[in-house]
Parts: structure tokens; sequence; C-alpha cells
């Protein structure tokens, strides 16, 4: 039984360090598209 729970919350601890992985990657990439497309205008002007 005890090794259940710690499987559990193991599991829980683990979603939410991946969902916080997700949520950076996902800003991360859209920072750098709009970076890259104001250098891309800066360099095209």
């Amino acid at each position: 039984m005890a090794a259940e729970s710690e499987a559990h919350n193991d599991y829980q601890a683990h979603s939410k360090g991946y969902e916080r992985f997700l949520v950076l990657m996902k800003w991360g990439t859209i920072l750098s598209a709009i970076t890259g497309a104001v250098f891309v205008l800066i360099i095209a002007s």
C-alpha cells in the first residue's frame, strides 16, 4: 500500500514538472519566432 501511494506522489511530481517544461518550451518557441522575425525585418530594411 505504501509503495502505491509513493508511486502516485512521484507521478504527480513528474506530471507537474513536465507541465512546466511544456509551458517553458511553448513560450520559448513563441519568443524565439518573434525575435527571429524582428531581426529579419531589421536586416531586410
